[in-house]
């Protein structure tokens, strides 16, 4: 009884089905081209970006060199837009904007543009490409139209952008930390505070400078020691005179004061050799 039930009711869904899709497919194969854009026009007011684009690439070849051909393609990326599809969207807006740079759409389709890449902007762990490019188009679009309706939400945007260039810079530099590479984990910081120098991360990163020149140091062979152990102290001395309420400095202090008796130790270059009887005497 069930299986007839269930049997009976596929067979309502595809019949539902068909005479739905019955008129649309007609319509497409009918060549009405007029027609099918209005139905296209139609589609994408009712949601149906699908049906809409379906619509739109039949009769594009149709509209080219005429006034609804801008009209078309805007339509086109719009749907694409709309259906999520921002890699599309992005190829077809920047293509249009390239293409009719007087067109009445032109403003929005630069903002649907700069926003297709902010959606594909991925986590800070991923690369960072669509993040640049976002950022260029948002900036891009508030030279152009400084008194947009959308300056306050772009300028926003451009905030979250920015942290994620932040933090991926962060977790590459530090990964080298973490896996013990400090000889690489060194420049990769500092890198990293030289791109950004205004970075919220810089107590973070300037720390990790100083442990990983520490650890380099630590566990280098004699004949590095000293040097290394010198830097560490560059490194130091610059974290305590930037942040020197910072909840790392006690921990600083005890690399400091090893490295500060190892070159006592061993002797510091930069001071001046004593006078001996033959270096007065040349």
């Amino acid at each position: 009884m069930k299986r007839s039930i269930l049997m009976l009711l596929t067979a309502c869904a595809i019949a539902l089905a068909s005479t739905g899709c019955g008129p649309f497919n007609k319509l497409l194969k009918s060549g009405d081209n007029d027609k099918i854009y209005a139905e296209g026009r139609a589609q994408l007011d009712a949601a149906k970006y699908n049906r809409a684009i379906m619509c739109f690439e039949q009769v594009q070849p149709y509209f080219v060199g005429t006034m609804r051909e801008d009209s078309l393609a805007y339509y086109m990326a719009y749907a694409h837009f709309k259906n999520d599809d921002f890699t599309t969207s992005s190829e077809l807006l920047d293509e249009f904007r390239r293409k009719y740079t007087r067109s009445p759409f032109l403003e929005d389709v630069e903002g649907m543009y700069a926003l297709s890449f902010y959606y594909l902007s991925p986590e800070p762990m991923r690369d960072q490409t669509t993040t640049t490019q976002a950022l260029t188009a948002i900036q891009e679009f508030l030279g152009r139209y400084p008194n947009s309706t959308r300056r306050a939400a772009f300028e926003q945007m451009v905030r979250e952008l920015t942290q994620k260039q932040y933090d991926k810079v962060l977790i590459n530099a530090k990964t080298y930390y973490t896996i013990g590479r400090y000889k690489s984990a060194v420049p990769a910081l500092k890198n990293a505070l030289k791109k950004y120098p205004d970075t919220p991360h810089r107590e973070e990163l300037m720390y990790l400078i100083v442990k990983s020149s520490y650890e380099l140091a630590h566990n280098s062979i004699e004949s590095l020691q000293r040097d290394r152990y010198m830097a560490m102290m560059d490194s130091y001395y610059s974290f305590v005179a930037e942040f020197p309420e910072s909840k790392h400095v006690k921990e600083l202090n005890r690399m400091q004061e090893e490295a500060k008796k190892y070159i006592a130790k061993f002797g510091d270059p930069n001071q001046e050799k004593p006078a001996t009887e033959e270096n007065t005497t040349k």
